[in-house]
Parts: structure tokens; sequence; C-alpha cells
């Protein structure tokens, strides 16, 4: 019986209308970045056969659909392609109707099986079919949250609270200093699925518990999918900040909502999903979310809205949140902030200050803002120092400073040591890719870079 020829896969590539000899080589550097080295050798008969209705093998289809993705400007996912080995099972996005509880300990358990995690993080990152809740769901989700069942005998205490927000406060120290891959990560997320959902499935003594519990909790699955985020699984980070925003209204926290939706529209910025990011920004500094933040917090939240207006080049607009963003935290304080913004200050301001004027095309603010974040940057800050020297150099070798790019790139290697991020090991990526019409010269700084670049994504 002979094949059945992939006519999805067809359109779509016929939709891209690149030849495919360039499409190939996109292919090839979307799997070098994503650590895919088995795909290297992928050419234009391999693309045809796919065509012809043989199914790609490993990776490749996830390889496939996230360079597609990349060609057309919109999330193309394996059923588009028809490559999705059973659509009536591919993950489906996040529902903001189901349970809270039971979203949390699903998720949690998909997390920690490495075969389920991996389905998942295959599955296509789609902020789009995010449809935010109606008003009237937010307003509802704390008196949900109180008429909730308790299913465990336990009376959860003040000293329980405080507990669970000094090991909030463990794991966001951790992922500053180390990034979001690798062990932290997933005792974070067994932490969630065990203690705290059993914690939020326990009595409370006053509603007042029942809200500061239910809050710590949603910083922790925040975290979750921060460093889902920083590892470069963002079907997993979107899923674990929908249940961390779920988690702030139940708890009536408005400022941490906006914390995550904050994190979000970084993420769609990120993605290139620049609509999304200003519809995710806006949410985020909508009434009482900015409102009743902190300065320190309206500073963060603020800045991420310049960057997402700046990503989808409404100037003014972005100059006028990121003047706004200076000023807010020019008004924070030291003892009146939540402990989440504890790494919010001048270095992490300029950081993102110099991605909007990048995106706004002002290389030389963008230098400039890099340079100051470098020098106020303090040392438990590994991860996010490394990411931004790697886009200070890319900024340098884009006004042609190459020499420059080159000193500034080895700072960046030097301060990834001990660093377990998919964000520090992207500008990585980057730079080898900048690095390569230089790198054939042996003996040249440019070469001697490339070697020491290489080598980190090995470790890596």
């Amino acid at each position: 019986m002979g094949r059945t020829r992939n006519t999805r896969l067809e359109a779509a590539i016929q939709e891209v209308g690149l030849p495919q000899e360039r499409l190939v080589a996109r292919f090839r550097a979307v799997a070098e970045e994503n650590g895919a080295r088995e795909l290297s050798n992928t050419n234009q008969s391999s693309i045809a056969r796919w065509m012809a209705g043989t199914r790609p093998s490993g990776r490749a289809p996830l390889i496939l659909a996230e360079t597609l993705t990349r060609c057309l400007g919109r999330i193309v996912t394996l059923a588009d392609i028809g490559l999705a080995a059973d659509e009536r099972d591919a993950p489906q996005p996040p529902e903001w109707s189901v349970d809270t509880l039971a979203t949390l300990v699903n998720l949690g358990g998909t997390d920690m099986d490495m075969d389920r995690r991996r389905v998942l993080v295959g599955s296509a990152y789609s902020v789009a079919g995010l449809a935010l809740p109606s008003e009237s769901w937010w307003e509802e989700a704390a008196e949900r949250a109180r008429a909730r069942k308790a299913l465990s005998t336990y009376t959860v205490t003040v000293q329980d609270v405080e507990s669970v927000r000094e090991m909030a406060a463990f794991f966001s120290r951790r992922d500053q200093q180390r990034g979001g891959r690798g062990v932290g990560r997933t005792a974070l997320v067994a932490y969630l699925r065990t203690e705290i959902a059993d914690y939020l499935n326990s009595r409370f003594p006053s509603e007042e518990v029942r809200r500061a519990m239910t809050s710590a909790a949603g910083e922790l699955a925040y975290l979750a999918g921060w460093t889902a985020f920083d590892a470069g699984e963002h079907p997993v980070a979107l899923r674990w900040f929908t249940v961390a925003t779920q988690l702030a209204e139940e708890a009536r926290d408005a400022p941490l909502a906006g914390h995550v939706l904050r994190a979000m529209a970084h993420q769609a910025v990120d993605l290139k999903q620049p609509g999304q990011a200003v519809r995710l920004a806006a949410d985020s500094i909508a009434g009482k979310r900015y409102t009743e933040a902190s300065w320190r917090e309206k500073a963060l939240i603020g800045v991420v809205h310049a960057r997402s207006l700046a990503a989808d080049n409404r100037r003014k607009e972005a100059v006028a949140a990121l003047a706004q963003a200076e000023r807010d935290l020019s008004r924070a304080g030291e003892g009146d902030e939540p402990g989440r913004v504890w790494f919010f200050g001048e270095a992490s301001l300029a950081h993102e200050t110099a991605a909007a004027l990048r995106d706004l095309g002002d290389l030389k603010g963008a230098e400039r803002q890099f340079r100051h974040s470098v020098r106020t940057r303090r040392a438990q800050f590994a991860r996010t120092h490394s990411v931004t020297l790697g886009y200070l150099g890319a900024v340098q070798v884009q006004q042609g400073q190459v020499e420059a790019a080159c000193a500034t790139w080895g700072q960046a290697l030097d301060a990834m040591t001990g660093v377990q991020s998919g964000r520090a090991r992207g500008t990585v990526v980057q730079m080898r890719r900048a690095l390569s019409p230089f790198r054939g010269r042996g003996g040249s700084p440019a070469a001697e870079l490339d070697a020491k670049a290489r080598a980190v994504l090995d470790v890596g």
C-alpha cells in the first residue's frame, strides 16, 4: 500500500515561498538552536520525502513545525502540517475554566513525567488561543475558591504560609543565580504538586490565611512557569503561568496577577508575537494590578509593557512607558515590597530599557543601557548578567564593532559558568551565528571565541 502524500505539509511549505535549499538552511539553524545535532544532515531530499508521506523521525517534526512557525510569523502545530501522532491526543491549550487545583496537580504530574513532559514541550506554544477570562470570571474566582470543599482535616497555619514564602524566596534566588534548567526546577515542581496541593486542599482558620496561602502558592506556580520559560519549554511555561494567574485571582492578589501576566507578555515578546504581547502587557497594568502594586512592581510591569510596545513598533507609546517605569522605580523603597520583586532594580530596568531601544532601532541607546546594566549588576544575578552581556555583544556587532563584541562575548561566556539557562544558551547560538563570517580566519579573536562558544554549547 503506497504512502499518502502529506498535503498539509506541502501547503505550508508552499505558503512559506522559499526555495527548498533556504528552507533547509533555516531548519538546520533551528535544530542547532535546540541542540538537535542529529538533524544537521537534513537536506532537500528529506523535505521531499516528508511531503511525499514519509513521517520524519525523532525531533524532526517539532523542529519542522518551529521552522515553519518562524517563517510564517504564526504558530504552526504538528496537526497543521499533518504530523501529529494522534490529533485527538495532541495537548490542548490551557483553559481558565478547569478547576485550579486539579490543573495544578495534573500539570505537576505531566511536568515530572519525562515522556508526558516531552509531548507537552513539543506541543505548539500559542498565546493567541489563550483568551483571557471575562471580568465576571475574575470577580468570582475568590468566591469559587472559598466555596471549594477541603479534602483534608489539616488546618493551615500562619507558620505554614511563612514556610511556603521562604521556599519561594529560595527557588527565586536559585533561578537568578543558576537559571531555570536542572535539579532545582524538578524540586520546585515536586513541591508544588505535593505539599502545596495538600495545603490548598486543607482547612483554613480564616479568610486571611486562605488568601495568604493561595497567594504564596501562586508565586511558586509563577516560578515554575518562569523557570520553564528560561529553559525554553514555552508550552509548559504558559500552562504554569495560567495556573499562577488563577491562584492570584483566587487570593484577590491583583498585583501578583499583574506580575504573572507581565511574564506572559515577556514570553510573547521573546517569541516574536508582539500583538499578543501588547494585549497581555496591557492586562498586566489594568486596574488594581497596577494601582495596588508597589512602586518596584509598577516599574517592572511597566517596563515590560514598554518592551511590548517597542516590539510592536509603537515608538511614542513605548518611550512614554519607559519614562514612567523609570519614575516608578525612583520611588521604590526597601520595606514595602513583595519578595517576588527583590531582583528588580537599576540594572534590570537598564537591561529591559536597552532591549526596548534595540527593538526600536536605537542601537547606540541600547548599547549605553546594556553597558549601564552590566556596570550596576550585582554578583548574585549570574544568569541575567550573562544574558545582558550576550545582548550587548550582539548590539555591538550590529554596529560593526567586531573586536568590542568579541571582548564582550568572552565575558558573557565566562559569566555562564554554572548557569543552566535556555535563554543564556540562546545568546551563545546567536553569537556563533554572528561570528560565522569571521571564524574561518585561523588564529583570529573571532575564531578563538567561536571555539570557546562551541565548547559551552557542548557542555550544556
